[in-house]
């Protein structure tokens, strides 16, 4: 069965940054997917979840950490919590991690895994990942874990620090990983190829029960 040296190893020759990749080691993976899945947890893949929403493939999230560059004094906003795999290597990496997740149900299943992983410096949050969190802001890295439109980061990149990134697949049909970097002349928006992410979702539908 894999282990975390084992994905380590795997990732060594795609993954630049020895943070990211001590992180990925470090985070307990196992803890974030669903009992049944727990022999595959450390395979290079996506797994299911439930709600129609999957943790990310340990190269995906690697390279958005690389992207992000996190340092250990950042403060980090995570959109998307889904798992919490992702909200958990983030703050392996930074200060302070706040997530957001418009389910509440998955919301509450993150939670108890993060609990269970032992990271203690993630706060999360259930809301609208779009909106961000205006009370915590500014951020100095901010991750999105879903695909949508440029349009739906306006509230995101507003929250950025100077020297703040966010990272985002922007897409629908087509998704390509994104990187805005703030800096005195602005922002700088960088392309860094073709991703495969569930949609961003800003609202749930008429009738749904996402409690």
């Amino acid at each position: 069965m894999p282990d975390a040296a084992e994905l380590g190893r795997a990732l060594r020759s795609r993954v630049a940054d020895e943070r990211v990749l001590a992180a990925l080691e470090s985070v307990q993976r196992d803890a974030f997917v669903p009992e049944h899945l727990r022999a595959r947890a450390w395979d290079n893949g996506p797994l299911p979840i439930g709600d129609g929403q999957t943790i990310s493939q340990p190269l995906a999230v690697a390279h958005m950490c690389e992207l992000l560059a996190v340092a250990p004094t950042d403060r980090v906003l995570d959109v998307g919590t889904g798992s919490g795999y992702h909200a958990a290597v983030l703050a392996w990496l930074g200060a302070h991690v706040w997530t957001i997740e418009l389910r509440q149900r998955l919301a509450a299943v993150a939670r108890a895994a993060l609990d269970r992983a032992g990271v203690t410096n993630v706060t999360a949050c259930v809301g609208d990942g779009c909106a961000g969190l205006p009370d915590q802001a500014p951020f100095d890295a901010i991750n999105v874990a879903a695909a949508g439109e440029e349009a739906q980061l306006a509230a995101l990149l507003d929250q950025l620090a100077p020297s703040g990134r966010l990272v985002a697949p922007v897409g629908t049909d087509q998704q390509t990983l994104v990187r805005y970097a703030r800096g005195a002349d602005g922002l700088v928006r960088t392309e860094h190829g073709r991703v495969r992410f569930v949609p961003l979702v800003s609202a749930p539908p008429p009738g749904a029960d996402w409690a």
